[in-house]
């Protein structure tokens, strides 16, 4: 089954938290803190694979999550990184944010592995915190939160040349006659149900790829027929070969039809009908064929797009067509990557993130609170001086400490400890 869009969720890894812990050996009762950092969080790496050609596989799994870091351990001891999260794709799919529909990357190299969220960075043991005047950190850091997004999977066929034109127009049996693929073919509407890929070898040149695109009827753009889910496989195209049934085997005229669809290409991208075709007129082994192959030839040709002769059934005419498509693609640069629009920031660890706890103690209540930015600040601040104690009060108002313990209940004269000082509560 061929599915080219499917939405997935994807999960960097949380980083591990850091580690309290002091040195502890025989004839030594106060050894310095030696709690080790946590480990980072895994990727969620994306990796194209050329041997890969559907987004099937995601309708059975669609949640990739990285491992998380490892805790820190005591002696200094780091914890084990996550590992990461590997999501292989076919070549050519681009990744989009689903909530914005934001680019995130484009998968259109093989083989180069793309981190597209990173994981969570370790948090630091206590040993980081200490200080010449706290030589006992209490705290350690939390690990920073790996990133979760929905995300839209969408494969764009990278090939060469696109073969376009309505449908049993002979696109698939063209592409069959020019490339080793094999496509399915018959006599109806809608024979080919997804797109088909072939690559054409040497003896016309340089080798290329060719992409038949079905689905292309009149009211494509708007989602009419199969159009709309097969229009996105022309984006990365460099040329058309529009194919055309010169003997209107089924009614109507060549030349409408090619305008039919260029108006739908330029629908869906106006950029898409100024890229270079080429008119292959199809079905010339019957006798109807030559007065609109004539009819073609005089209308296009003039504006510089060549026309030519074929019978796909027979094999009469691919050659020429071929060399010339070949010739095209010389001067016509590759298609540019997708622009990635999409910034994805780098989880980080809330370092002035406190706790206050309400702890039951004989004789009453006491009030705890710990913080990464309040070891810190009571490492440079001397509570001693007037100037020193004011600064410290200030920075309980403004980093809203006063304000969580009023709302714990704290009233004027309770006990609170800030990392081992104790102070009486006051407004």
């Amino acid at each position: 089954m061929f599915i080219d869009k499917t939405n997935i969720t994807i999960k960097s890894g949380n980083g591990g938290n850091g580690c309290v812990s002091f040195y502890r050996a025989k004839y030594i009762t106060n050894g310095g803190p030696d709690g080790g950092d946590g480990g980072r969080g895994g990727d969620v790496v994306f990796v194209a694979e050329a041997g890969l050609s559907t987004l099937l596989d995601f309708r059975y799994k669609r949640k990739f999550a990285a491992e998380n870091g490892g805790d820190g351990g005591k002696k200094n001891c780091t914890g084990k990184d996550g590992a990461d999260a590997v999501v292989r794709v076919p070549q050519g799919t681009v990744v989009r944010e689903a909530e914005s529909g934001k680019v995130m990357a484009d998968m259109s190299a093989c083989g180069e592995p793309r981190a597209l969220i990173k994981g969570g960075r370790g948090g630091r043991g206590n040993q980081h915190f200490a200080t010449p005047t706290r030589q006992a950190p209490r705290y350690a850091e939390r690990g920073g939160a790996g990133r979760e997004y929905n995300v839209t999977l969408e494969l764009k066929l990278i090939a060469d040349i696109g073969i376009i034109g309505l449908p049993n127009v002979g696109k698939s049996t063209l592409l069959a006659m020019a490339t080793n693929a094999n496509p399915k073919i018959a006599d109806y509407h809608f024979t080919t149900l997804s797109p088909n890929l072939g690559v054409v070898r040497s003896k016309y040149g340089a080798d290329f790829v060719l992409a038949d695109i079905p689905g292309l009827i009149e009211g494509a753009s708007s989602g009419a027929g199969l159009g709309h889910d097969f229009l996105r496989h022309v984006e990365r195209t460099r040329a058309f070969i529009h194919v055309v049934d010169a003997a209107a085997v089924e009614g109507g005229s060549p030349l409408t039809d090619i305008d039919k669809i260029n108006a739908e290409l330029a629908a869906y991208d106006p950029a898409l009908p100024l890229r270079p075709q080429v008119i292959a007129a199809n079905k010339m082994d019957l006798t109807s064929a030559e007065e609109n192959y004539i009819k073609l030839k005089e209308r296009f040709e003039p504006l510089g797009t060549a026309v030519f002769p074929i019978s796909a059934a027979t094999n009469e005419g691919i050659g020429p067509l071929l060399a010339h498509a070949e010739r095209l693609l010389r001067d016509i640069p590759r298609p540019a990557p997708f622009e990635e629009d999409f910034i994805e920031s780098a989880p980080e660890i809330d370092r002035e993130a406190f706790t206050v706890e309400k702890v039951a103690e004989k004789g009453g209540e006491c009030f705890v609170v710990e913080g990464a930015g309040i070891e810190r600040m009571l490492g440079y601040t001397n509570l001693d001086t007037e100037k020193g104690f004011a600064f410290f009060q200030r920075y309980l108002n403004e980093k809203g400490i006063n304000a969580r313990l009023e709302e714990l209940g704290a009233r004027e004269g309770d006990t609170v400890r800030l990392c081992g000082y104790e102070f009486e509560y006051y407004k």
